[in-house]
């Protein structure tokens, strides 16, 4: 699917990954602040290949990509 398509499915609560990242289990989610998180507007972070879980932005290969999928939780 494509950025677009993969952004509407984080709306869902949706994992989602590209094919062609370079390592195994990387996966992006969309984190909705609540009454006690420090932060105030959503946003999304991903899932390392070692398992830490970052803040993330994607870059021009990832939005302009049509290899999005859906993770199963």
């Amino acid at each position: 699917m494509t950025y677009g398509e993969a952004l509407v499915a984080l709306k869902y609560g949706a994992r989602v990954s590209r094919e062609n990242w370079n390592g195994p289990g990387q996966w992006v989610h969309l984190q909705t602040p609540d009454d006690r998180s420090k932060m105030t507007l959503p946003y999304l972070y991903i899932r390392t290949v070692q398992g830490d879980l970052v803040p993330w932005l994607a870059s021009q290969t990832d939005m302009l990509a049509s290899d999005w999928f859906v993770v199963d939780a």
